[in-house]
């Protein structure tokens, strides 16, 4: 595993982003694990965390595109703090551009927030985590009637490696579905990977016990 996603699950642990208990997800699954990305609430803490989701998006995707677009509303400091962070470590000007939840008829009028989009665009969405795929549906239709711009992928922080709406995962059905390419900063297996049975700043993040329970989500909610 490379270092800097080492880094980032420690980072999100000491945000309080990444948490383990018993919480209940968006699509009402019981889970022993829960990511929320609204716990970044420093200058640093953004700057640090568009600086991993640039590191994402150039191994996977590279730089040769338009437009960030962040979904409203987690979306939108996602997405300006990564085009901050690609143009500071690449040096590649990417716009940032995100959705308002209702249609604004006065001032700035419209749907979108921060840049236009135009024909040709090419755009990267980005989102904190995905479980059934809804955001995207929602998103996509928005893109589309804006113009003839070109949707290449998503990314999100954390892939929680669990089913969508059938038996795969929920990034990989909407790689299907959308023709997009999707990938996450870490997987939830890389996150067990670094975290069981070992200590961080004193204390054993997961340890058998509850390496069992999400032994046990996954086995309910796990995707093929």
């Amino acid at each position: 595993m490379e270092q800097y996603k080492k880094d980032f699950i420690e980072f999100m642990i000491d945000c309080q982003v990444l948490r383990f208990g018993d919480f209940v997800t968006k699509s009402g699954r019981k889970t022993p694990f829960f990511v929320n990305t609204g716990f970044y609430r420093t200058g640093g803490q953004l700057r640090r965390l568009g600086g991993y989701y640039a590191r994402a998006i150039q191994e996977k995707f590279g730089l040769d595109f338009d437009v960030l677009f962040g979904p409203a509303y987690k979306g939108i400091p996602l997405s300006v703090a990564t085009a901050m962070a690609i143009s500071e470590e690449y040096g590649r000007e990417i716009r940032y551009c995100a959705n308002r939840k209702e249609v604004k008829d006065h001032g700035d009028k419209g749907i979108l927030l921060g840049s236009p989009l135009k024909d040709g665009d090419k755009v990267v969405l980005i989102e904190d985590v995905t479980t059934a795929g809804t955001s995207i549906q929602e998103t996509l239709p928005i893109l589309k009637a804006q113009g003839a711009v070109q949707p290449l992928g998503l990314v999100v922080s954390v892939d929680r490696m669990e089913r969508g709406r059938g038996t795969k995962s929920a990034l990989k059905e909407i790689e299907e579905t959308w023709g997009l390419k999707t990938t996450a900063i870490v997987t939830m297996a890389e996150v067990i990977e670094h975290l069981y049975q070992k200590e961080y700043k004193g204390k054993v993040i997961i340890d058998d016990g509850l390496k069992a329970a999400i032994d046990a989500y996954y086995a309910q909610y796990g995707a093929e």
